[in-house]
């Protein structure tokens, strides 16, 4: 076989999801943002005595990090997207910087809650109005980042190749519109920078409300009574990524629907799946492997056909053998 013969057969394994230079660019926007206002909050607390704005600022800092260790992870992501160390291309990375960031957030609540209970127990004195008003420009940090990282919704766009291979194997990547429902299209590393901003949203809000009641009622006990609920909820957004971010680590079914419509669409007449592998590879795809056993069996190029149009399978591979007898 001649060199560009076999050039025809290859592909890419570029498995990224369709937003990710767009979602890098708002992820770099919002470690800037994140940074300067953790700079601020703690050069505001140190100046005026609030240790709720201090310790506002040091787990600013946190996100902060976080929220750069998912720009990194799209950056390395893209750089390394045809790097041929990766089986399966770079997809995968950001659903395990989005673990990582999950962790991050669990510790960040433990640490909110904790501290939220020993302020109940030992009230501290806080500069009221000074405070709020740099707990309102963390706010309006915050309602801007998540501005930026929000994802109004999934853009298709993908295109469906196939490649077919004599020895019984078939490859092919993309899709068209044959939605299939789940979550399997998800971005975790945005959905981790989002989570971690939302994170710093509830915690402003709950320290502003804390610091007016303190203000105005003399109500100290509020500011520790909102971060133990800001905490709690931060703990549920973590747990939440952590759960649908390692499933995809684990290679867990990402969607049992379009499981059911690969065996729906190949075990027919005297064909049957002996076995189905059905993965995600990066936002929006999926991997299949298929091995199939037929009396009859048909070239693999015929199989992958009937799999055609089906959205998120971007990558099949297809083996086909044959059996003396009748398939039941």
């Amino acid at each position: 076989m001649h060199s560009h013969s076999l050039d025809a057969w290859r592909h890419d394994h570029l498995f990224l999801g369709a937003d990710h230079d767009r979602n890098e660019r708002r992820t770099r926007w919002v470690v800037a943002l994140t940074a300067a206002m953790m700079v601020v909050e703690i050069l505001g607390g140190l100046a005026f005595g609030s240790m709720a704005l201090l310790a506002d600022g040091l787990h600013m800092a946190t996100h902060a990090g976080a929220l750069g260790v998912a720009a990194l992870a799209y950056g390395y992501a893209r750089r390394h997207a045809r790097d041929p160390r990766f089986a399966f291309g770079t997809g995968k990375l950001g659903d395990l910087a989005g673990f990582a960031s999950a962790l991050v957030l669990a510790v960040v609540s433990i640490g909110i809650g904790w501290e939220s209970i020993v302020r109940l127990l030992s009230p501290v004195a806080i500069a009221y109005d000074e405070a709020i008003a740099i707990a309102g420009v963390g706010l309006a940090v915050n309602i801007a980042s998540a501005w930026l990282l929000h994802d109004g919704g999934h853009r298709h766009g993908h295109h469906h190749h196939g490649h077919g291979h004599d020895h019984g194997h078939d490859h092919g990547h993309g899709h068209d519109h044959d939605d299939h429902h789940g979550h399997h299209d998800r971005d975790h590393n945005l959905r981790a920078a989002y989570f971690h901003v939302l994170a710093d949203a509830v915690t402003s809000v709950g320290a502003i409300l804390g610091l007016l009641a303190g203000r105005f009622y003399g109500w100290a006990w509020m500011d520790a009574v909102m971060g133990i609920v800001g905490g709690i909820m931060i703990a549920r957004w973590s747990w939440g990524l952590l759960r649908d971010s390692g499933a995809v680590l684990l290679d867990t079914v990402p969607d049992p629907g379009l499981a059911e419509s690969i065996r729906g669409r190949l075990e027919t007449g005297g064909d049957r799946i002996a076995d189905l592998h059905l993965w995600r590879v990066g936002p929006g795809h999926a991997a299949a492997i298929v091995s199939l056993v037929s009396d009859r069996p048909l070239p693999p190029a015929q199989y992958k056909a009937r799999l055609g149009g089906l959205s998120g399978l971007s990558h099949v591979t297809v083996e086909v053998n044959r059996c003396e007898h009748q398939v039941a």
